[in-house]
């Protein structure tokens, strides 16, 4: 709809005329009179933009349409049942002729869509001039004596003239849409209905044009050769009035994606070089950029607290309900919500790069990717389409040659309610609404699913590997001991912390804090080079450095190197030990402890209750690794694993033909995240565990797989359901549609119904898969 300006003063909550946001008139402080009218802005910048060209807004040029020019350059298109299409600018899907939408989303989708206004139009239109033809058609058979007013004649040409515009104009979308399914070889709903109300309607033109005819071809009067028109009406406005569900329904499934999307603010207090505030749009900020946020504010971008502290609210994010306290150097995310406190942050990631930016964009791509089971609904829809086709004209053709007298009209009938009953509507809809609703709320539980193959595969997983570091533990190790050779400790982790700063391994952060602890300098490293679950070495200050696992060091032929573990670490076998060697040298062991998470004992537990075998799998020595895992209640563990190995475990255990999942965050974990079945990545991990993940972990907890696994089990569910439904009806509806029960009972199925029935699939269908909205696992 159109933003229209708003006239009258004594309104509280007007429209802003730029953004279309609701704005309180009484208290807005961007204000604007053009050509006498008032207008309200919901910050400078839309202010300024209206200020530049009013007549632009004036005339309506921001419009219902959401056009392409409102759109992020380079927006691509595609069609929500058939998301493989994707074309450079909006118009109809060339497989379904369904309107394309952007694959990006907007903040524009929550305007009204453009196609249900143009189908609420044409449904308006069609109910109003299809109820007299009903009338007139139907009032002999429920005993009004309308004949005595109106002719036969007389009724037949008013029916023409009624119906021709509901048929021709309301109609006309699924007329192009099912001729463009001709012309593309890809038969779907809008082929049927095309066809099923196009013959009524034509051939109801051909009786009252030709009344003759008929009479001779068929051996029968042409007043036993009937018209239906009021077939056609009737279809084309009950499918109108199902496209409209169906438009309603798809728009709430992408609430989830547009609910984040307004969490973001649209504007921003920024701290100029003077001290002073300013507001600007968050789209005008920059990195670097010094931002004020006040009490009970959505944080607008990513950013480092650089003055004041507050507990941050990041639910949102990772589905903890618990507020995080922050304070000076803590990072925070746009979209979450500020609480009691203010302070002052710096931009780190602008408007397009922002988390929250990344997880709306993975979740809309999820929402139209595609599961195996969606494929294999598609098969069968391609090859229905041409079987109830060859079905209705078996039917026709009978209905002819050995129908009772006049056969014609009860021909016709079987033909057009096979047609219409059987549009697959129902089935195509079956797997896209249940997936996109499950995903939606699998956001909302803190879980982003970037694939919905990972969604279908989750409840058949029968095997979860997990790492240790990040996943089972807290994945913010503390170096709790330095045991030197003969260099002094404050030596020992200079030289450590010049190669730990090099790498994102949490240990070597563990390192390069404890040296920032006890204020040891850190040195400058150069031919830095990490070897991938082993360890990291280059050069400091002229001298060959290396810090990695005992393994490592052997083979590296290192000197001096321990027998066995440090003797204090035997005693808390949970802590990992990492070496440190100078020019060949053994010279420091580095204990380090990551304390199990405290939700970790429980969640394995879950798991295993669910029929999933938990299985550890670490690059870490054995003594930690089984430490860990009896404290999680996990019995099978393989430590002291390599990349490679991982991957191989992974292999192993896919070669039975079962099922598994891995669930990892660090850059080692990498190729097994890539080998598994279903791969889940912790958000705080590394990023090319979230690159090879089909599920992220928001807040990096074992217990979110446990509400991912409910949810996919919940959601696989409801599209069995779907698919039930859809082929239940149609297995039961085309045989009653064709005349099997006229034999026995004397009933043939009216088109008129089985319009209805056939709109009320879709509904049922769209109905259960919104159910998944009210799932709480």
């Amino acid at each position: 709809m159109k933003h229209s300006p708003a006239q009258n003063v004594d309104e509280s909550e007007v429209r802003d005329p730029v953004c279309g946001m609701r704005v309180d008139s009484q208290s807005a402080t961007h204000h604007c009179i053009v050509h006498d009218q008032s207008f309200w802005f919901c910050c400078r910048a839309c202010l300024e933009k209206f200020k530049i060209d009013p007549e632009k807004y004036l005339r309506g040029e921001l419009d219902d349409m959401a056009s392409s020019q409102d759109l992020p350059p380079g927006t691509e298109f595609t069609c929500p049942m058939h998301p493989e299409v994707v074309e450079p600018q909006a118009g109809e899907c060339p497989s379904c002729g369904m309107a394309l939408q952007p694959m990006e989303p907007t903040l524009l989708d929550d305007e009204a869509n453009p196609e249900l206004l143009d189908f609420n139009r044409r449904f308006r239109i069609a109910a109003v001039l299809s109820l007299p033809v009903l009338v007139l058609a139907m009032a002999p058979h429920l005993g009004i004596a309308l004949h005595n007013i109106v002719s036969a004649t007389v009724s037949n040409w008013l029916q023409f003239a009624l119906s021709t515009p509901v048929v021709l104009w309301c109609g006309w979308p699924f007329f192009k849409r099912g001729w463009a399914s001709l012309k593309n070889r890809a038969l779907n709903m809008f082929t049927l209905i095309a066809l099923g109300t196009g013959t009524a309607y034509f051939f109801s033109v051909a009786v009252i044009l030709l009344p003759g005819w008929f009479g001779r071809v068929f051996s029968s009067s042409s007043s036993s050769v009937g018209v239906y028109f009021e077939v056609s009406c009737a279809i084309i406005a009950l499918v109108l009035l199902g496209q409209i569900l169906e438009l309603k329904g798809r728009d709430r499934t992408g609430r989830a994606v547009r609910s984040l999307m307004r969490l973001m603010p649209q504007t921003a207090m920024r701290v100029t070089e003077s001290g002073q505030l300013e507001e600007i749009a968050i789209d005008q900020a920059v990195s670097g950029d010094r931002l004020r946020v006040r009490p009970g504010e959505n944080i607008p971008l990513d950013g480092i607290i650089i003055s004041g502290e507050s507990s941050i609210d990041e639910s949102l994010l990772t589905g903890e309900s618990i507020p995080v306290q922050k304070s000076v150097s803590d990072a925070v995310s746009a979209g979450t919500l500020n609480g009691n406190g203010s302070f002052v942050m710096t931009v780190t990631e602008t408007l397009g790069d922002t988390r929250l930016s990344q997880i709306v964009r993975m979740v809309s791509k999820a929402q139209l990717s595609r599961a195996p089971i969606q494929r294999t609904a598609d098969m069968v829809a391609a090859w229905f389409v041409p079987v109830v086709i060859t079905v209705a004209v078996i039917a026709f053709l009978s209905w002819i040659y050995w129908g009772p007298p006049a056969g014609l009209n009860f021909a016709l009938v079987a033909f057009v309610s096979v047609l219409i009953i059987a549009c697959p509507c129902a089935l195509g809809l079956a797997t896209p609404m249940s997936l996109t609703v499950g995903i939606g709320q699998a956001v909302r539980s803190g879980v982003l699913v970037k694939e919905a193959q990972a969604l279908e595969l989750l409840p058949k997983a029968k095997i979860l590997v997990v790492d240790k570091t990040g996943t089972l533990t807290i994945g913010k190790p503390e170096v709790i001991q330095v045991d030197c050779q003969d260099s002094s400790i404050d030596s020992s982790l200079a030289y450590a912390g010049a190669l730990a700063r090099s790498s994102e391994h949490p240990l070597c952060a563990a390192i390069v804090a404890h040296a920032q602890r006890i204020n040891t300098p850190v040195l400058s490293a150069t031919e830095f080079e990490t070897i991938t679950g082993k360890g990291v070495k280059g050069t400091v200050e002229g001298h060959r450095v290396v810090i990695g696992n005992l393994e490592f060091l052997k083979s590296l032929s290192i000197e001096s190197l321990p027998v066995n573990e440090p003797c204090d670490s035997t005693s808390r076998p949970e802590h990992t030990v990492v070496y440190l060697a100078i020019d060949q040298k053994f010279e420091a062991a580095i204990e380090i402890s990551d304390p199990v998470k405290t939700s970790s004992p429980t969640a394995v537990e879950s798991l295993q209750k669910r029929g999933i075998e938990v299985v550890m799998a670490t690059g870490d020595r054995s003594s930690t690794a089984l430490a860990v895992s009896e404290k999680c209640g996990i019995s099978k563990v393989h430590p002291e694993l390599s990349p490679a190995d991982k991957r191989e475990l992974i292999q192993q255990l896919q070669s039975g033909g079962v099922v598994v999942a891995m669930a990892g965050d660090g850059i080692n974990d990498a190729p097994a995240l890539a080998q598994a079945d279903v791969s889940i990545a912790m958000s705080n991990g590394a990023d090319i565990a979230m690159e090879c993940a089909g599920i992220t972990l928001l807040n990096g907890d074992l217990e979110a797989i446990v509400r991912a696994h409910s949810i996919a089990c919940a959601t696989m569910s409801n599209v069995r359901q779907n698919l039930f439904f859809a082929f239940f009806y149609n297995a039961v509806s085309v045989p009653i549609a064709a005349g099997a029960l006229f034999p026995a009972f004397g009933v043939l199925l009216s088109p008129i119904i089985a319009a209805g029935a056939m709109s009320l699939s879709s509904v049922s269908v769209i109905g259960n898969a919104l159910r998944l909205r009210r799932f709480k696992p």
